[in-house]
């Protein structure tokens, strides 16, 4: 699998693999990186130890692996908000509802805690940074599509800080619990001041 591109249309992981992700994640977002050992994953995973070893050479491709795994889903899952939204035809009321759609769909489980997680290993491992900035870059597309269906001028030059206003603002949510309606302000109000 490579990781050269993050896209929707990526080829399925295999079973066993997909198993090993998703655990990954999970134990990530439960007890942090520092608790991914090829025992736990297998033990969590429901796989033998020499599968986890087969299938991933290293703590960095697991590591790697299971970022871009979550950013594939989460582009997919925004991706067809997004062309929902722009079939309809979207106006500043529609962002807001789409806004609170992504809002409400993200629930802190330990799947979704987990990539905040990988982001900080990321600061400490210089060799996690590529699959960081490719799914930070995915979200820009994802964010300029809508910019733009919403006419929002220079929505390449925003796209950016709109990502990193609700990557915040979900960070936020999940250490102080504060609401999603927080998060759909937040974007209504730069989407109306660059308008």
């Amino acid at each position: 699998m490579s990781s050269e591109s993050v896209t929707p249309a990526t080829a399925p992981i295999p079973p066993t693999r997909q198993r090993i992700i998703g655990a990954v994640l999970r134990i990530i977002g439960q007890d942090g990186v520092a608790a991914v050992t090829n025992r736990r994953i297998a033990k969590e995973a429901g796989v033998s130890l020499g599968s986890v070893t087969y299938h991933f050479t290293s703590q960095h491709e697991l590591l790697r692996e299971s970022l871009l795994h979550f950013v594939r889903e989460e582009t997919l899952r925004l991706t067809e908000l997004a062309d929902a939204g722009e079939a309809e035809g979207v106006d500043i009321d529609g962002a807001a509802a789409l806004a609170a759609q992504v809002a409400d769909g993200t629930a802190f489980d330990s799947a979704h805690i987990a990539p905040f997680e990988l982001y900080i290993q990321a600061g400490r491992d210089e060799r996690l940074r590529p699959a960081a900035a490719e799914c930070f870059a995915a979200y820009d597309r994802l964010a300029v599509q809508i910019l733009t269906a919403l006419g929002v001028p220079d929505a390449e030059r925003l796209a950016a800080t709109t990502v990193a206003l609700v990557t915040g603002l979900q960070l936020r949510r999940l250490a102080t619990g504060a609401p999603a309606e927080d998060l759909t302000d937040a974007l209504l109000l730069l989407v109306r001041g660059a308008g």
